[in-house]
């Protein structure tokens, strides 16, 4: 199966939840619609087991919470915004743009691919302008598929 690593149906441009672990399940949920993650529960425990060894807020207003699961059907991303922006731990603040990286249990290195592509990204002032201007989700998914698609 060789499914698009982030599609319009997995991007969220008003993310309305205020708490991190609603966030996650809020992006999770578009997951499992997309046939992306097979069990709500054990992919939402899994990405706090990965939470609590270290936080996944980014400078700059960055959100990438990820993880491993059994559940995960297929290397995938997600992408919320939020206005008011979420506490994900990162020293300066709360991220208004959030990844969430899902990852095949027995997936290899695809995860470890996907947020070093998205890390170098991260640091370039116009694909974050880009993904906070943009109002159309099927947009930022091509966009992002271009930018970090391995």
């Amino acid at each position: 199966m060789d499914a698009e690593l982030i599609t319009t149906e997995l991007v969220d441009l008003d993310l309305a939840e205020h708490d991190r672990r609603d966030v996650v399940r809020s992006l999770a949920k578009r997951l499992v619609a997309a046939g992306r993650v097979t069990d709500l529960e054990l992919f939402l425990a899994d990405v706090e087991k990965r939470e609590a060894q270290m936080a996944t807020g980014l400078e700059g207003g960055i959100g990438i919470p990820h993880c491993r699961s059994a559940a995960v059907t297929a290397p995938t991303l997600a992408f919320g915004r939020n206005a008011g922006g979420v506490d994900f731990g990162a020293d300066d603040g709360p991220a208004k743009l959030i990844f969430l990286i899902a990852a095949p249990e027995g997936g290899g290195a695809e995860h470890m691919t996907i947020l070093a592509a998205l890390a170098r990204r991260l640091v370039r002032a116009e694909f974050k302008q880009t993904l906070t201007a943009a109002t159309d989700p099927a947009e930022v998914a091509a966009y992002v598929r271009q930018e970090v698609a391995p």
